[in-house]
């Protein structure tokens, strides 16, 4: 285990053909070959991603949203479920620690922002930040890449949905201000657990509990159509919270809530389960058998409609305790089906904001200035 981290391991890229270890020639003693090893993956490094097109376009049909920006790859939060994980792969980087301290933002997000807005065939459609790794995450905090995209969207008057974690989207409240009296902003923010003990253990670098709930009244009281996403949902592990999170969020102010069952592609299976020995040996194979029976006896199904609640007894029980929890606490409810179309858009609407976001309010650039010469 390395302290403030979520891996435990850091296993090879799948598409990786060789792979370098750490080795004792003999020429160090084995306790300082651990030590600098240890050392050099606990720094994170920032690299800059060559930025060709900033938004990404998706058609799946479980997901309430059609386009997404995320500023940045990898994510130092370390949340050791995160589905993202994987991609870095792509990079020839491993999911485990190379995710949590090799990150990679976004260059030229206004320019690029601007070629996409600009261009006489895009259509708009609400944006959603925050779906793949945290726009708020320690890196923004001197980069600002997500403020300059909350900037630019804001003088198109295009509208915008944001998931996060961290308290530095406080930061940026007055863009979100503007934004949302224009009715073309919402805020989820993703709160797993309420114990900081096992907020630590699971997401060792992301704000408290409490934190995040500071974050909830500050938005309600800013007049920004906030809510809660309890996510993801670990059976044996805080499943039993689901209610009480969806309640105290509710109490700060909360307007909408969404839940997502837990999630564990390609790497971040070996991952989790290296996790859960790790902390909770007692308890991770029975983890890992109700996770099993959410995917018809698969630690993870791709399926769309399944991936993100799961079939069989246990996910229908979690629909029903959260269909309930809403009721209770007034917050809209929602099918767990989603599909292309005006269906789409509802379930964006019920679980990323408390209503429609505005599209009609979107101006170009050249329009922009024609209003100015005017």
């Amino acid at each position: 285990m390395i302290k403030g981290r979520g891996a435990t391991t850091s296993p090879k890229p799948r598409f990786l053909k060789t792979a370098t270890v750490p080795f004792d020639d003999g020429w160090s003693s084995h306790d300082l070959l651990n030590t600098e090893f240890s050392e050099r993956a606990l720094r994170t490094k920032l690299f800059p991603d060559k930025t060709r097109s900033l938004i990404t376009t998706n058609q799946s049909p479980d997901v309430p949203f059609d386009q997404s920006i995320n500023p940045y790859k990898g994510c130092e939060h370390g949340c050791v479920y995160c589905f993202a994980r994987p991609t870095h792969a792509f990079l020839d980087l491993s999911p485990g620690l190379d995710f949590e301290t090799k990150i990679f933002y976004k260059t030229n997000p206004v320019e690029r922002l601007r070629e996409k807005l600009d261009n006489p065939r895009y259509a708009c459609e609400p944006i959603a930040m925050g779906t793949n790794t945290d726009p708020y995450q320690p890196a923004e905090k001197e980069l600002r890449v997500t403020r300059q995209i909350l900037e630019t969207l804001l003088e198109y008057r295009h509208p915008v949905s944001i998931v996060t974690k961290g308290v530095l989207i406080l930061r940026d409240i007055d863009i979100l201000q503007e934004l949302a009296q224009q009715e073309l902003v919402s805020v989820a923010v993703s709160i797993t657990t309420l114990h900081n003990e096992l907020k630590t253990k699971l997401e060792p670098r992301t704000a408290s509990p409490k934190a995040r709930l500071r974050i909830v009244r500050a938005m309600a009281e800013s007049g920004i159509p906030v809510g809660v996403m309890v996510a993801p949902i670990i059976p044996m592990l805080n499943d039993h919270e689901l209610e009480k999170i969806v309640e105290e969020s509710a109490n700060e102010g909360a307007g909408f809530a969404g839940y997502i069952m837990i999630r564990l592609p390609l790497e971040v299976r070996p991952l989790f389960e290296d996790w859960l020995e790790e902390h909770y040996p007692l308890k991770a194979e029975r983890i890992m058998n109700r996770i099993r029976d959410l995917h018809i006896g698969r630690e993870y199904s791709a399926q769309f409609g399944e991936r993100m609640r799961g079939t069989g007894m246990y996910a229908d029980l979690m629909q029903k305790r959260f269909a309930l929890a809403l009721a209770n606490c007034g917050l809209p409810s929602h099918s767990s089906e989603s599909s292309s179309g005006e269906q789409k858009r509802r379930l964006f609407a019920n679980t990323q904001g408390s209503g429609d976001l505005r599209i009609d309010l979107f101006r170009r650039g050249n329009e922009l200035s024609l209003l100015f010469d005017d």
